[in-house]
């Protein structure tokens, strides 16, 4: 019997957010290999990689905000149980596709409709008061990393086995995720904060130029849009950098994305609350900068194997980068426009997951024809290392500011 009296809790938006990571982890040790089996060569591949990519980051770019302002009217549960549908579409029939374009099409469609985490994030704000959010999205952001120890694992070895395997595997947990969202997960979001859904104000321009406007964000908008880029270049190209530079298959992608996934979890988990009460979140946000621009710099020099995993346990503070980023935008926000503010934000990335494909691809097929070993190879991974150290010098400024203007007043 579906029950809908049950009050919003973060237990019920960390299982949905388990299971959601889980799918997703699932695919991406295996979908540069099927879309290799479309293409004749490695440059071929890293482009066409990229252009699957892209037309899932182009829909969610455009949706993202909107999706996120429909969150605001008419609560978290309806849009994020639209992203379920939209990853069960998705991953099923990537499964059975049959030519590259069809590939594309499915992921260009199941990108316009989701926005999971900038309305789990805008959830989790509902729920909790401002100084408690850094703490709750790390908790989320555990979610999210374990997750991404189990999904890349079982897609690495179900892979292994026939790469559309993991395909129907994550379409079965996505449908297992909308019963979830049905029956069991509660609304967020009461009646009396919600505000009418305004089509002109819910369009990525204005929602970016919102976000900009918040009391206090100013520069962190150019500083989310560098690490996130970043972070979208690294995942558009890390699987096919490693099979390129020393190669890895999908079994062994897996497992290297299940340590990045530990890691997330451990330090999210486990060690962000202690974090962000000894350094506070605008000096967190600094450290974990500084350490993901080292770690990018050594993944691209790595010269064996062994070395990404080594880099991957010693950037732990590049881990809480997102939550100290979520709560500061959250805390600037109102409390009747996080999902917005936090759709806006989404809706950042997603620009970022569009150019993403359009920079690190090409980069990568530049140098595909090198021999494995050759340090070249980590071009796209060079270029990640610039991008993180430009938000690094941003963040310094902004905070450099907001400390001379308190000051001042």
């Amino acid at each position: 019997m579906l029950r809908r009296d049950r009050a919003a809790a973060m237990p019920f938006i960390m299982a949905v957010t388990l299971i959601d990571m889980v799918t997703i982890g699932l695919i991406i040790p295996v979908l540069p290999a099927l879309v290799g089996g479309f293409t004749g060569s490695q440059a071929s591949q890293a482009f066409w990689y990229g252009a699957v990519t892209f037309a899932f980051g182009f829909a969610n770019f455009f949706a993202s905000p909107a999706l996120g302002a429909l969150s605001d009217a008419h609560g978290r549960r309806p849009v994020l149980l639209l992203g379920f549908c939209g990853l069960a579409l998705s991953f099923l029939a990537t499964a059975l596709a049959t030519a590259l374009w069809m590939v594309i099409a499915v992921r260009f469609v199941s990108g316009a409709l989701m926005a999971n985490m900038s309305v789990s994030n805008a959830y989790v704000a509902d729920i909790t008061p401002p100084e408690e959010r850094g703490r709750r999205f790390g908790m989320l952001g555990a979610m999210f990393g374990i997750g991404f120890i189990l999904g890349p694992v079982l897609g690495g070895l179900l892979g292994a086995v026939d790469v559309r395997l993991p395909f129907f595997a994550a379409g079965s947990l996505a449908l297992l995720n909308l019963a979830y969202g049905w029956f069991v997960l509660p609304e967020s979001l009461p009646p009396e904060r919600r505000r009418p859904f305004a089509p002109k104000a819910a369009t990525p321009w204005r929602a970016f130029r919102g976000l900009a406007e918040l009391q206090g964000v100013g520069r962190l908008v150019a500083v989310i849009a560098c690490n996130g880029l970043a972070q979208f270049v690294l995942y558009t190209t890390w699987v096919l950098y490693t099979s390129f530079k020393f190669g890895w298959g999908p079994r062994e992608n897996g497992w290297s994305l299940a340590a990045v996934g530990t890691v997330s979890a451990l330090t999210q988990g486990l060690l962000l609350g202690r974090l962000l009460k000894r350094f506070g979140v605008r000096r967190l946000a600094l450290m974990g900068l500084t350490s993901s621009l080292a770690a990018f710099l050594l993944w691209g020099l790595a010269t064996e194997g062994w070395m990404l995993y080594a880099v991957i346990f010693a950037n732990v503070l590049g881990a809480t980068v997102q939550a100290s980023m979520q709560s500061i935008i959250s805390s600037a926000a109102d409390p009747r426009s996080q999902g917005q503010a936090l759709g806006a934000v989404g809706g950042l990335n997603s620009l970022m997951s569009v150019l993403a494909p359009l920079l690190g691809a090409p980069l990568l097929a530049a140098v595909s024809h090198l021999p494995q070993g050759d340090w070249r190879l980590g071009a796209p991974i060079f270029f990640c290392a610039a991008l993180q150290a430009a938000a690094l010098a941003l963040a310094v400024s902004h905070f450099r500011r907001g400390s001379a203007a308190r000051a001042a007043g």
